[in-house]
C-alpha cells in the first residue's frame, strides 16, 4: 500500500490553519482504500490510533512550549525512527522548519531512503518571523541580513529533499529565489457547503446589531499575535467609535499572547465580546455568516484559510497588501487592499468598503472561494507525491 507520514511541530488542539490542514487531510485519506496516511501527532503521550485503513495517528509524547501556547515539539531520532520503521513510507512530509527536517532527513536515509521527502511551506518565516521582527528593532539593513541568513537555514534543513510545496504563488517565487528545493503549488481547499451564506443566523445579526440595521458588524477569528494584526484592529476600534454613529459589534474568537489587551478593550468597549476558542466548524461559518465584513490583516499568509472561508460565506475583504491576503482579494475583487499598515488606514478602508455598494463584492467573494476544494487539493497532492515516489524508485 502507498503510505505517507506526516510530521509536524505546528500542529496545535487551538491552532488555525495549519490544524484545519491537518484535519481535512485525515478526512480526506480516512476514506481511502489504496493509500494509507499516518499523521504524527506531537501529545502528552504516546498512542496508535487507527481511524480506518486510511487513516493512522501516530501520537508521540512531545515537549510542550510553556505560556499561552499548545505546541509541542518533536525533535528527538527516538521519537522519529520507530514511526519510519512500522511504516517503512513511500512519502514523508514534514510541515515545519526548525531541526525536525534535518532530523527525519537523517532518520529516513537509514531507515528508508527510498522515500520521497516533501517540505510544506505553511510559514514563510524567514520573512515572517525573522526579518520583519527585526527590522522592527534593529533597522531595515539588519532585517534583510537576518533573512538571508534565514532563508540560508532553511536551505540547510531542506537539503537533498524531494520538494517544497507552496499555496501562495508570491511565496512559491520567493522560495525558488532563495535556492529551496524545487517548489510545488498546491492550493488549499475551503468547504464551501459548511461555509457559505446559508449559514447566516438571524438572531445573531439581531443581537450584534442591537436595534441599529445600519450598526457595522466584524467577526475577527485569528491568533492574538501582531502578526495576525490584532493590535492593528484594536487601535482602528478607538477611531472606528469616534467616526461612525453606532458604536461597531465585534466579535473576537481566539488565544494567543495579545489575550490580555482583548480582555481589556472587552472591559473598555460593551460592543467587544470575546467568544473564547471556538472549535466548532460550523459555529465558526455561523459568525462568518452573520456579520458584515471580513478582515485578512495578515501579510504574510502562506494561504488564508480563514479568508477564504469568510468569502466563502459572503463576506467582501479588506486584506493586506502583501501574501495570500493580497493574492485573494486581488484575484476575487471581493475588497480593498490596506494600503499602510496603521490603525488610521485600517479604521479609513472599512468605513469606505462598508459604506460602498457590498452586493456586488459579496457575490464575487463567493464565487472566488468556490474556486477551492479539499478534495482537488489532496488530488493533486496525491498526484504529485505518487509522480515523485516513482522517480525515486527508478
Amino acid at each position: 500500500m502507498f503510505t505517507i507520514v506526516d510530521f509536524n511541530n505546528f500542529w496545535s488542539p487551538s491552532g488555525g490553519g495549519v490544524r484545519r490542514y491537518h484535519l481535512q487531510k485525515m478526512a480526506f485519506y480516512e476514506q481511502q482504500s489504496e493509500v494509507l496516511s499516518v499523521f504524527v501527532m506531537p501529545d502528552s503521550k504516546t498512542y496508535t490510533e487507527k481511524k480506518s485503513d486510511g487513516l493512522i495517528i501516530e501520537h508521540v509524547e512531545a515537549f510542550r512550549f510553556p505560556g499561552n501556547w499548545e505546541y509541542r515539539f518533536i525533535w528527538k531520532q527516538s521519537q522519529i525512527r520507530p514511526i519510519l520503521r512500522k511504516y517503512m513510507p513511500d512519502v514523508i512530509e514534514v510541515g515545519s522548519p526548525y531541526i525536525l527536517p534535518s532530523v527525519v532527513r537523517c532518520a529516513a536515509k537509514k531507515i528508508c531512503p527510498n522515500a520521497a521527502l516533501f517540505s510544506f511551506w505553511h510559514a514563510d518565516f524567514p520573512i515572517t518571523y525573522v526579518e520583519r521582527p527585526v527590522a522592527n528593532k534593529l533597522g531595515a539593513a539588519v532585517g534583510r541580513f537576518c533573512k538571508k541568513a534565514a532563508f540560508w537555514y532553511a536551505r540547510q534543513e531542506f537539503r537533498k529533499y524531494d520538494g517544497v510545496q507552496v499555496s501562495c504563488k508570491e511565496v512559491l517565487d520567493r522560495c525558488d529565489a532563495n535556492g529551496l528545493p524545487k517548489s510545488h503549488w498546491i492550493p488549499l481547499g475551503c468547504d464551501i457547503h459548511m461555509f457559505s451564506p446559508e449559514k447566516r443566523d438571524e438572531e445573531l445579526v439581531k443581537s450584534l446589531k442591537d436595534g441599529d440595521p445600519e450598526r457595522l458588524t466584524i467577526f475577527f477569528p485569528h491568533r492574538f499575535c501582531e502578526e495576525k494584526g490584532i493590535e492593528l484592529l484594536l487601535g482602528a476600534y478607538d477611531i472606528l467609535v469616534e467616526k461612525l454613529k453606532s458604536e461597531p459589534a465585534l466579535i473576537l474568537a481566539g488565544t494567543g499572547p495579545y489575550l490580555p489587551q482583548v480582555q481589556e478593550a472587552v472591559k473598555k468597549y460593551p460592543r467587544i465580546q470575546y467568544a473564547g476558542f471556538i472549535k466548532s466548524i460550523d459555529e465558526m461559518a455561523r459568525h462568518y455568516a452573520s456579520v458584515d465584513l471580513g478582515l485578512a490583516l495578515s501579510g504574510w499568509e502562506t494561504f488564508g484559510l480563514s479568508i477564504l472561508e469568510s468569502m466563502a460565506c459572503g463576506n467582501a475583504q479588506i486584506g493586506a497588501s502583501t501574501g495570500a491576503a493580497a493574492e485573494h482579494v486581488l484575484e476575487s475583487g471581493a475588497g480593498t487592499v490596506l494600503k499602510t499598515r496603521t490603525p488610521q488606514a485600517l479604521a479609513d478602508a472599512i468605513i469606505d468598503l462598508y459604506h460602498s455598494d457590498l452586493s456586488q463584492k459579496k457575490v464575487n467573494a463567493r464565487n472566488y472561494a468556490e474556486k477551492f476544494s479539499w478534495n482537488d487539493c489532496f488530488k493533486r497532492q496525491l498526484n504529485l507525491y505518487k509522480e515523485i515516489s516513482q522517480q525515486k524508485r527508478k
